[in-house]
């Protein structure tokens, strides 16, 4: 089945980025992406939304929303909504009703940056998602980039660092993020995990120092969404939106940071007596059920079931797993880069059920 690679997560000027929608095309064509999703603030401006080519490359920007209350302070959650053609900003003060009218417009919902901490030496706010009392969202923001950044505005020392150092950044998703991921699936939840850049391309300054925080070209060769869809896209917006929409749905997606090494042609698939599975699917253990996994590079390879390791494969491109109970089964991948340990993949879960 065709892989794509898709950044999520991202704003123009039209809220708080710096950018236009043609400055993201062009990052994303020299990015070599597939498709984008913006997301500016309590702002839906579909009239952009199509396909942007440069020579025989194209790339598909689609348009969503990232919806909040603005009134409250501070502004927690934070929706990610993508597929909806109308406006619902207006129902921001109820997160659950606002997830029920993206629903019932037949769009998706993410909760965003769920663990979002303040870095008050730069007047950023904790945006983390905080009701926790709701239910029919898609899924949520496994991986921010730019929440991640806020972990290491500890000093301004640290904060220029990373400004003109951003290879450095990168680590893995918040840990408290991973728990509450495998906190919800464990109750029976399927909660799609997408990793999303939050890219603003904004103009900072700390004194003589002043820099570009993270222009759109940086983010997307960083933290991907990589979708797997039945047939390759046709290069037409109505069709090739639908695909896109549909394999985020179903989960049948992995969080890549592609920064040290392309994540493209990571496989997790599951196979038994009674049919097969790739991410985002549910399987049945009857007779049992083989999990294979395939690498694009020998990394250590990490088992996850219900939140737990079960298995950890060193300097392995093929790894395989013999599952006998069930449970939610999904993979971690680390790489050395930079002096650090990385996380490198992080895939949905194959559900096994009785």
């Amino acid at each position: 089945m065709p892989e794509i690679a898709v950044n999520l997560h991202m704003h123009t000027r039209y809220s708080d980025g710096s950018g236009s929608h043609q400055d993201i095309a062009d990052a994303a064509l020299e990015a070599g992406l597939d498709a984008v999703i913006v997301t500016d603030h309590n702002l839906l401006v579909l009239e952009h939304e199509g396909y942007y080519a440069k020579g025989d490359q194209k790339v598909l920007l689609l348009v969503g929303e990232e919806i909040h209350d603005q009134e409250r302070v501070p502004q927690k959650n934070h929706l990610l909504v993508f597929g909806v053609d109308q406006e619902l900003a207006g129902e921001a003060k109820n997160p659950q009703q606002l997830i029920n009218k993206v629903q019932k417009a037949g769009g998706l919902s993410f909760l965003a940056h769920p663990v979002d901490p303040a870095a008050p030496l730069f007047n950023q706010s904790d945006y983390s998602w905080e009701n926790w009392d709701i239910s029919g969202y898609t899924g949520i923001e496994l991986w921010n980039g730019f929440s991640e950044f806020k972990t290491r505005l500890n000093s301004k020392i640290e904060a220029v660092f990373c400004a003109y150092l951003p290879k450095h950044i990168a680590r893995g998703p918040i840990p408290e993020t991973l728990n509450i991921w495998d906190s919800l699936t464990a109750e029976g939840q399927k909660v799609v995990a997408i990793g999303g850049s939050d890219a603003h391309a904004m103009p900072a300054s700390l004194g003589p120092f002043k820099r570009t925080l993270f222009p759109y070209l940086f983010h997307f060769k960083g933290i991907n969404t990589h979708l797997i869809i039945p047939s390759p896209l046709t290069g037409n917006l109505t069709p090739d939106k639908k695909t896109i929409l549909e394999a985020l749905d179903q989960g049948h997606a992995f969080v890549g940071y592609d920064l040290p090494h392309p994540t493209r042609g990571f496989q997790f698939k599951g196979s038994g007596g009674h049919g097969s599975a790739i991410m985002g699917d549910e399987i049945s253990l009857k007779d049992g059920v083989t999990l294979q996994i395939t690498l694009p590079l020998k990394a250590e390879c990490v088992l996850i079931k219900d939140g737990q390791p079960v298995k950890t494969w060193m300097d392995r491109e093929i790894c395989s797993y013999t599952a006998t109970q069930p449970g939610v089964y999904r993979v971690e991948v680390y790489l050395p880069y930079k002096g650090l340990r990385r996380g490198w993949i992080f895939s949905n879960p194959i559900y096994i059920r009785h």
